[in-house]
């Protein structure tokens, strides 16, 4: 089968083993935060953590843990673009791939799979710039590599000022929290 087995050597079968694990925690994420006590609880401290506190739960050892979580997905996400996408460390190698993450956030309104479409979008579109680089458009001509780098952020701020509607964030989310006596 020559485009299925085009399909599987170069977009499934050629990744690395970090790129099936990040894929495996889209669903895991999920679960935890909507069918788990764990999630529940951290879903209301983002909320509203008086109300967690109300309930005998310590809120900053709640968001502690959930820091702990977000430590150790981004040390993965680090350890994936330093070694298995990079093949070494180089300075701004990030290049704004955070902003991207937290549009793509914003875009699926804080929840797990539309956020995680959100992310394909935007490296389908930043894999589609790398691509375009040199090459001369049909219409355009040779386009400066500039502009052509800037369309991952350039589409992020039109989808984010025009297309995503009303995304409201955690009402607690940033926000420290003082213990009432």
């Amino acid at each position: 089968m020559p485009l299925l087995g085009r399909l599987y050597g170069e977009v499934v079968g050629g990744q690395n083993l970090l790129v099936y694990l990040a894929v495996l925690a889209v669903p895991l994420t999920s679960w935890v935060a909507y069918q788990t006590r764990f999630g529940l609880r951290l879903r209301a401290v983002g909320e509203n953590p008086a109300a967690v506190d109300t309930a005998g739960i310590s809120v900053p050892w709640l968001r502690y843990r959930a820091v702990l979580i977000t430590g150790a997905l981004c040390g993965v996400a680090g350890a994936y673009l330093s070694i298995a996408q990079g093949a070494g460390f180089q300075e701004n190698m990030t290049a704004g791939k955070g902003y991207l993450a937290l549009a793509a956030l914003i875009l699926g309104k804080w929840r797990p799979y539309p956020t995680l479409a959100g992310c394909l979008l935007f490296a389908a579109t930043d894999a589609l710039q790398a691509r375009l680089q040199g090459v001369a458009l049909p219409v355009v001509g040779a386009v400066p590599v500039q502009i052509i780098e800037v369309l991952p952020y350039i589409l992020t701020v039109l989808l984010l000022a025009g297309f995503v509607g009303k995304s409201i964030p955690p009402k607690a989310a940033g926000q420290a929290y003082v213990k009432d006596r």
